[in-house]
């Protein structure tokens, strides 16, 4: 499985920035528990900011001088916990906004850590295996004084993956010794934890497992719609599939497919992972991404990048549910015109939180020097995520909230709360 899916799908974005998204669930659910003003500007502005500059000499013999970013917007439960990202659309203010939603998926899913994002603006497809290592080394090195196994943890992202965690983890290693914990994802060779590449996706299923007795459906003979057939929704389709799901419907950065039939995700995964373009897939219809949406199925798995479902096409989709895979996916007004068409949404924070979860796992593991089997990881994941869910869900039916507001209020309680503890608040909702 790769991460191209995630890469080139921000055209069909609405031009709302994931800033403004992650803002406003936190205001309506600060409003919700009744936050003060004063805990407000706390949680909502970041701890640190780093930015730093990464000059390259590329091979035409030019420098590049590419821009990288570490944020870490709030440590009250634990370390800074986040991914990196490489695209070329990542700024300042993007990253912010995905180190707040990491801040309240870790507390929301009750793993000790708190919130961080990284992010570099270059396009890894267009940069050799070297020059991605020069860019990655050289981030490292730049930011090393503010991340560390008890501090600061990254993670991979968009575009990035265990190799490129395997250069963070080397770089590190250089400036203060082997240290494994630094950074998770990382190849199994160099004390990555199994189960981990799945993670997300499976994360998504054990929530589509949890949503679907909601609208007494179940897994077996499922439609399923992927947008962003990368690492999280190809895991996603894969394991769903192994459930007697069926994919009819999946976009990769070159196009959309479509086979009423069902298209075998396995096989689809397989050709992606060596280098083939989803409209190259033998035996399926090429579609647009517009006509994709708009795909009458049971899910929709939203897995590319923020703001893809928004006020413009909203209204076309035909799904009884959305596992949202990726991170900021709809847009406030649509959601609004999901909620009005009857149609549940199982929020990001808490739909790809897999991957945090597994990333905790991997970071104990390192610490204890141990190393579990597949197995014990999927059922510790397993029971996490059932958990969090039927918390939510607890929340939401007590107090009419939608499953994202739930989720949202339950994460800033418990920040509020170990910030109130450590001395950094007055007081906190509830308490």
């Amino acid at each position: 499985m790769t991460a191209r899916a995630e890469q080139k799908e921000r055209p069909q974005a609405a031009e709302v920035s994931n800033r403004e998204i992650v803002d406003h669930w936190f205001d309506v659910a600060a409003d919700r528990i009744g936050l003060h003003d004063d805990a407000r500007v706390v949680l909502r502005s970041s701890y640190r900011e780093v930015a730093v500059q990464i000059p390259v000499r590329q091979a035409d013999g030019r420098i590049h001088c590419y821009s990288g970013f570490r944020v870490q917007h709030n440590g009250a439960r634990g370390p800074y916990k986040g991914g990196v990202r490489y695209h070329p659309d990542v700024d300042l203010d993007e990253v912010r906004a995905l180190a707040a939603l990491m801040t309240w998926k870790t507390a929301l899913v009750d793993v000790p850590f708190g919130g961080a994002k990284g992010g570099i603006d270059c396009t890894p497809s267009e940069l050799t295996m070297d020059e991605l290592q020069q860019v990655t080394r050289s981030f490292i090195d730049k930011i090393s004084k503010v991340i560390g196994p008890q501090r600061d943890i990254p993670a991979p992202d968009v575009n990035t993956n265990a190799q490129v965690m395997a250069w963070m983890m080397d770089e590190y290693g250089k400036l203060h010794g082997h240290s494994p914990a630094i950074v998770t994802g990382k190849p199994i060779s160099l004390g990555g934890s199994q189960g981990r590449q799945a993670a997300t996706g499976r994360g998504v299923v054990f929530c589509l497992r949890e949503a679907a007795p909601l609208l007494d459906l179940r897994p077996d003979g499922m439609r399923m719609v992927i947008q962003g057939f990368g690492n999280v929704g190809g895991w996603a389709g894969c394991i769903a599939q192994g459930l007697g799901a069926k994919v009819i419907g999946a976009s990769d950065a070159y196009g959309a497919i479509h086979h009423e039939a069902g298209i075998d995700a396995d096989a689809l995964a397989e050709h992606v992972r060596h280098g083939g373009r989803l409209p190259d897939f033998p035996g399926v219809d090429v579609i647009t991404p517009e006509e994709l949406l708009a795909l009458e199925c049971e899910v929709l798995v939203p897995a590319a990048l923020g703001g893809m479902i928004h006020a413009g096409n909203a209204h076309t989709i035909n799904a009884r549910m959305i596992i949202e895979g990726a991170n900021s996916p709809t847009t406030p007004k649509a959601d609004d015109v999901l909620a009005d068409k009857g149609v549940l949404v199982v929020p990001d924070a808490l739909a790809n939180a897999g991957g945090v979860i597994v990333s905790y796992f991997e970071w104990v593991q390192n610490l204890q020097h141990l190393a579990w089997d597949e197995r014990e990881v999927n059922d510790r994941l397993g029971t996490r995520m059932r958990k969090a869910f039927r918390t939510v869900h607890q929340r939401s039916q007590e107090t009419g909230e939608s499953l994202r507001v739930a989720s949202y209020a339950l994460a800033i309680q418990r920040v509020a709360e170990a910030a109130r503890d450590r001395g950094y608040l007055a007081d906190a909702p509830g308490r």
